[in-house]
């Protein structure tokens, strides 16, 4: 009977095992788990049985058996035996394309399905692996990213020089088109250089105490002052924190940009600039290029402008009160905020005897020391007709907001509205008007785009130091006669052009001459000729304060208060500039727009400043008013013997204000518009005495500057096709297309509709004593727009097309007329 044992193993099988490697140590992933079983089975222990099976890998009957090459009687489980049958499986996984290798990576660090989940234990583990090399990145970026980007910078980044201060803070001011029209440098005088030895030493301490107390000891930067700029521009704040290494950088090569990125370049030039030159180096070219206010650029300039000596005579308190302005001059200047002055003055005192460089005796003996005046200098803008132009521009920085510090400083690029060609038709009309005239008399113009508000001419006069005489106010005379109409318009019921009035003089007041008298005219007709009466009898029924509610409302600035009749004949002052602005409102079609002169503007690093906005303005009265109004100046321009060339449309309104002196005028206007350009044109004197011509006459509106006026206009709209006003619809009663004085016809002529009524005023051909028309007379064709219109003729037959071969009629000989009144006439 066979023994239930198993008989014991050989000597030999004993050796052998004792050959045989041991087994290898297996994984923590794979200790759990035999080999060959996928992650998706059970351990196998976890595995059920069912009773009676054989235990896991136990042979069985059925199933086939291998011996194990590497232990000669053993048979190997069946999981290796089905193994060693597919003996090309790993070699055909190697043998598989690129593609299918990457797959299989990018499968591996994805996480197959074939592979087991990481324990809680391990995935706890490859966090802090990752957790500890975001620490080791970060830290390695902290540190060695500041230190390239300062290697870079030191590298790339050139030093300045005082005269790259001088040029970066000169500004350039261009006409709508680019080109320059002028630049602001400042006067020789106003940069003078000295070397630091003459300035004194209290002088010098001043100016550390006031900006950098730590100069000489920093390596050219303020880190501490760099991060609280850096968090208060995070915050939403402004900068800060500049040495006077980095103030003279700042001014001579970044400019004043409140970024990070400035304050980096900032601050790697300056520690550049430290460690190539001395200390005295940067303070004397610091000295030298910094803006002192008043046009003073540099330590001597300013000592000259303040104190009215040289810069190596200066006390310790006035080194002081220099110092103190340093951070705002325009703003500081004792002339202009006495109180901040002493404020400052204070603070840098008291700052010296914290330092040492000022005894405590001293700084109690130290008085606020006193300035020159103020001076006005032209601070390098043109001493010619530009000047004002320019002086004009600086105003409106102000408005804005923008210093003349900042125009001292940031090298600012400024563009105007003004345009080159126009600019110049104005001066030219001016020097050719007055050219052998009296030397005393003095003339403005300026001209504005009605759509926008632009000034296109700005001529105040060839002292461009002196008075600006497109800014002074004068008595407007006549040209105020639009606002009574245009107030008129608005009442409930309206007033229309056709309402008729008396024009025979009253005692008190009388019209211009006997050519302005009219016993029964309407507005329109009461306009062409100027009459006085009429219109004032207007601003009595309409009440004075409307009108002069409507003067403001088309753009009048200037005070208009306690006004009374004489109002429509213009005995409240207004400026040049305004009444063109009021005239473009009108042109307009009742929407107003800011008259300005500054388009844009962006400094020395490419920074916009300002940029005037598109603006489709304000209505201020309704287009038809506006029209109404403009039909009522249409033919005054050719009663005067001043249209504009090409048969234009143009309105216009002389003025003349009567002189103490009987038969003489102090001032004389003329302003107009055609629908794309409105200008207004003053002559008077700086006395406010008699104006007269070379000849002794009188000076009227349509006199001189009714020809400075016709020159301009027509050089401004010479290159430009003719333009027409909207079609005319009379509010009220329409105008009669009779000129003034004239006889009423015999037969009626049709009654005018609101599209028949001519928008212009045109005129037929003339006609001899029997009615037909002149010999050689075109029986078609478009008379002048802004000509009378003569008795007996239709309306609706002046709007013919012109024949371009036929002659035009000679145009009647007009003879001017003088204008005054008891108060102004025109």
């Amino acid at each position: 009977m066979p023994s239930a044992h198993t008989p014991p193993p050989s000597r030999l099988d004993g050796a052998a095992a004792r050959r045989r490697p041991p087994p290898p140590r297996p994984s923590r992933r794979t200790a759990s788990r035999p080999a060959g079983v996928g992650w998706w089975q059970p351990p196998k222990d976890a595995r059920p049985r069912r009773p009676g099976s054989p235990p896991p890998g136990a042979a069985t009957a059925d199933a086939p058996t291998r011996i194990d090459p590497l232990a000669p009687g053993r048979t190997a489980p069946p999981q290796a035996a089905a193994r060693a049958e597919t003996p090309g499986r790993r070699r055909a996984a190697r043998a598989a394309g690129p593609l299918a290798q990457l797959s299989s990576w990018i499968d591996r660090r994805r996480g197959s399905q074939h592979r087991r989940p990481l324990t809680p234990e391990q995935q706890r583990m490859r966090r802090r692996r990752r957790i500890k090399w975001a620490v080791i990145g970060s830290i390695a970026t902290v540190v060695l990213g500041p230190l390239l980007a300062f290697a870079l910078g030191y590298m790339f980044f050139s030093i300045p020089t005082p005269d790259d201060a001088y040029n970066n803070q000169v500004a350039i001011v261009s006409y709508s088109d680019g080109s320059q029209l002028t630049r602001l440098v400042p006067e020789q005088g106003n940069r003078i250089k000295v070397p630091l030895e003459t300035v004194p030493v209290p002088v010098r301490h001043a100016v550390l105490s006031a900006e950098d107390r730590s100069f000489y000891s920093n390596p050219g930067f303020d880190l501490t002052g760099i991060l609280r700029a850096a968090l208060s521009q995070l915050r939403g704040g402004v900068g800060g924190g500049s040495t006077i290494t980095q103030q003279y950088v700042k001014k001579t090569l970044v400019g004043d940009e409140a970024t990070l990125w400035r304050k980096y370049k900032e601050m790697i030039v300056a520690f550049k600039l430290s460690q190539e030159h001395t200390k005295d180096q940067i303070l004397g070219d610091y000295l030298n290029a910094i803006y002192f206010g008043r046009g003073a650029y540099g330590i001597q300039s300013a000592s000259q402008a303040y104190f009215g000596k040289s810069v190596d005579t200066l006390t310790p308190s006035e080194g002081a009160l220099l110092a103190g302005l340093i951070q705002s001059p325009s703003r500081w200047d004792p002339a202009i905020n006495p109180d901040k002055a002493l404020q400052r003055w204070t603070f840098v005192m008291d700052g010296m005897v914290s330092q040492g460089w000022l005894s405590p005796a001293d700084r109690a003996t130290a008085t606020f020391p006193q300035t020159l005046p103020r001076k006005i200098t032209s601070n390098g803008a043109p001493t010619d007709n530009r000047g004002h132009l320019v002086n004009a521009v600086k105003a409106e920085l102000e408005e804005l907001g923008i210093s003349d510090q900042e125009l001292g400083q940031d090298g600012l690029r400024i563009t105007t509205t003004i345009s080159p060609e126009q600019q110049q038709e104005a001066v030219d009309a001016a020097h050719e008007t007055l050219d052998g005239q009296p030397p005393n008399l003095r003339t403005a113009l300026v001209a504005i785009d009605p759509a926008s508000g632009g000034i296109r001419a700005y001529y105040g006069g060839d002292d461009g130091i002196g008075l600006d005489y497109a800014q002074v106010h004068k008595q407007p005379g006549s040209t105020f006669k639009p606002f009574v109409v245009l107030a008129a318009l608005q009442q409930d019921p309206p007033i229309g052009l056709g309402e008729k009035f008396s024009g025979s003089p009253v005692a008190g007041l009388k019209n211009a001459d006997d050519g302005a008298d009219c016993a029964v005219c309407d507005l329109k007709q009461a306009m062409t000729i100027s009459n006085n009466v009429v219109f004032n009898t207007l601003a009595q029924k309409v009440g004075p304060q409307k009108v002069a509610d409507a003067a403001r409302s088309a753009g009048i600035t200037s005070p208009l208060d306690t006004p009374d009749s004489r109002i429509a004949l213009g005995n409240k002052e207004v400026t040049p500039i305004e009444l063109a602005s009021a005239y473009a409102t009108i042109a307009a079609g009742g929407v107003w727009h800011q008259p300005h002169i500054v388009s844009k503007v962006v400094t020395a690093d490419d920074r916009v400043l300002y940029e005037a906005p598109t603006s489709d303005g304000e209505r201020r009265f309704p287009e038809q008013v506006a029209r109404n109004v403009t039909e009522a100046m249409l033919n005054v321009a050719r009663a005067d013997g001043l249209a504009l060339p090409g048969n234009r449309q143009v309105a216009a309104k002389t003025g003349t204000v009567q002189s103490r002196f009987e038969g003489q005028n102090n001032d004389a206007w003329m302003a107009g518009f055609t629908p794309s350009i409105a200008s207004a044109v003053w002559i008077g004197t700086d006395m406010n005495s008699p104006i007269r011509t070379a000849r002794g006459t009188p000076i009227a509106g349509q006199g001189l500057p009714g020809e400075v006026w016709q020159a301009f206009m027509s050089g401004a709209v010479r290159d430009s096709p003719p333009e027409s006003f909207p079609t005319f619809r009379p509010i009220g009663e329409p105008p009669s297309y009779l000129p003034p004085n004239a006889p009423e016809p015999t037969s009626a002529p049709p009654a005018p509709t609101p599209t028949a009524v001519p928008p212009s005023g045109a005129v037929p051909p003339p006609t001899g004593p029997d009615g037909a028309p002149l010999s050689g007379t075109p029986m078609s064709g478009t008379p002048d727009p802004n000509a009378p219109i003569l008795p007996g003729t239709d309306p609706q037959a002046a709007q013919a097309t012109p024949d371009p071969g036929a002659a035009q009629p000679a145009q009647p000989t007009t003879t001017r007329r003088p204008e005054c009144g008891l108060f102004a006439c025109g």
